[in-house]
């Protein structure tokens, strides 16, 4: 094994566990509040509240992209001075998101509830989860922004150290205020909003107080504010809006699947759920390398070893496919019992779509590993653009055509809606993997346009 090779696979290992401590956490409350006397109402509005949570997000995670770009190049530069700057001018840029998530949110939280389809019941409670979580936004925002400038300076191991305290607050919290022990409210849905929310100030808290004590040389999290940049807000959102508008395209991307789904066989809206959740969990280790090979690349560049940045590249190609073949042998062989998790009945329609639905995801992981790999690549590099270019490209001109074809026209029903999505997910490799050996990508200098 490379040097590279080992350095991906050891920075990786905690940013996994990071991740599937973030998936644990939504898991808790869902559990939680399915012991509820109301337990439909409330499983139902934190399904709803979530997807506002992961709507609102998008800007956050593009501005995420666009610092972690930034601050790897500086960092791989030897730029001390760049990497402090970059990190105030993101902190203060999340501050103003966050801000604006929060306000808007809390106004119009039971309207985008309502929106997307929940009744007054399901809304009014899954606003009394959103107001304490979107109140929050300030703090879980500038955990996430941290964790990730972290990852960029090759950190990875303080950050999933703070989200295991992070987590045992959450589950004490909501364990308290969701079904009343320790003598608390039972408050239901809206507790498990204050306990998550509350979870997140003492996670960003100590997180700050470990780095100003010294627990990563180099670096102090900023504290005072300072003049806007406009230079530097300018590339922060240069590079970060296109990776945001790329995630409304890829919700876009899963919408049209369920809706045509729907038209088909209501059904299968259900197998279409269970499926995602296990892509959800399965996606989790590919994506923690990705995240991870993407700040590698920005440091290799920044430091002008644009060769080492295609090793990078080539080594986090190996691990993501081995990886992400591994995972989807377990997924077919397994399909059975893990669709079973689900408290799905044996022998019934909604069990044979998802054991159909879970069969194509699993043999379709390998080629999600490689683009996995293949978008750390971009990322890395700043060319956000370019991604964004192949990801609306193979979704408004491949997916959604596809699926309509072969839904509807050669009568596939819901297998041709599913084949769809690998089927756009090749196309999407191929052109990643065009710009990879053209080379272009790999320039030091970060405005590069791929």
């Amino acid at each position: 094994m490379s040097p590279i090779t080992r350095a991906l696979v050891r920075l990786s290992l905690p940013v996994i566990g990071l991740n599937v401590l973030n998936v644990l956490a939504l898991a808790v409350d869902t559990a939680m509040c399915g012991r509820l006397e109301d337990a439909e109402t409330a499983l139902t509005a934190l399904g709803y509240a979530t997807q506002v949570v992961f709507l609102l997000m998008v800007a956050m995670l593009g501005l995420t992209v666009g610092t972690v770009a930034l601050v790897s190049r500086a960092h791989g530069g030897g730029e001390v001075d760049r990497v402090q700057h970059i990190m105030l001018q993101s902190t203060q840029l999340t501050l103003v998101v966050a801000v604006c998530v929060a306000i808007f949110g809390n106004l119009g939280a039971e309207s985008l509830l309502s929106l997307l389809g929940a009744s007054d019941p399901v809304a009014k409670s899954g606003a009394s989860y959103l107001l304490p979580v979107l109140g929050a936004t300030p703090f879980s925002y500038l955990f996430l922004l941290y964790a990730a400038i972290l990852r960029s300076l090759g950190n990875t191991l303080l950050a999933f150290l703070v989200a295991l305290v992070l987590n045992v607050v959450n589950f004490g919290l909501n364990y308290g205020l969701i079904l009343g022990n320790y003598g608390l409210p039972g408050l239901g849905v809206q507790g498990a909003g204050i306990g998550t929310g509350i979870a997140y100030v003492v996670g960003l808290l100590l997180l700050v107080a470990l780095v100003k004590g010294g627990a990563v040389k180099g670096i102090d999290f900023p504290l005072r504010p300072g003049p806007l940049d406009r230079g530097l807000v300018g590339e922060l959102i240069r590079v970060g809006a296109p990776a945001a508008l790329d995630l409304v395209i890829l919700n876009v991307s899963f919408l049209a699947l369920i809706t045509m789904v729907g038209w088909i066989e209501q059904v299968a809206v259900a197998a279409h759920g269970i499926g995602l959740r296990v892509q959800g969990l399965a996606f989790v280790p590919g994506m923690a390398v990705s995240q991870v090979a993407t700040a590698m690349v920005g440091n290799f560049l920044g430091k002008g070893e644009a060769e080492n940045a295609r090793k990078t590249i080539w080594a986090t190609l190996r691990v993501c496919l081995v990886l992400m073949s591994s995972l989807a042998i377990v997924l077919v062989v397994f399909v059975y019992p893990i669709t079973h998790i689900f408290d799905v009945e044996p022998g019934t329609r909604l069990e044979e779509l998802s054991v159909m639905w879970n069969q194509i995801l699993g043999w379709s992981m390998p080629i999600f590993g490689l683009h996995i790999a293949l978008v750390a690549m971009m990322q890395g590099a700043g060319i956000t653009r370019t991604s964004l270019k192949i990801n609306a490209f193979t979704t408004f001109l491949v997916q959604i055509p596809l699926g309509f074809v072969l839904a509807f026209w050669l009568d596939m029903g819901v297998f041709g809606v599913w084949l769809s999505f690998p089927l756009a997910w090749v196309v999407k490799v191929g052109l990643a993997a065009e710009i990879f050996r053209r080379g272009k990508w790999a320039r030091t200098g970060l405005r590069a346009t791929g």
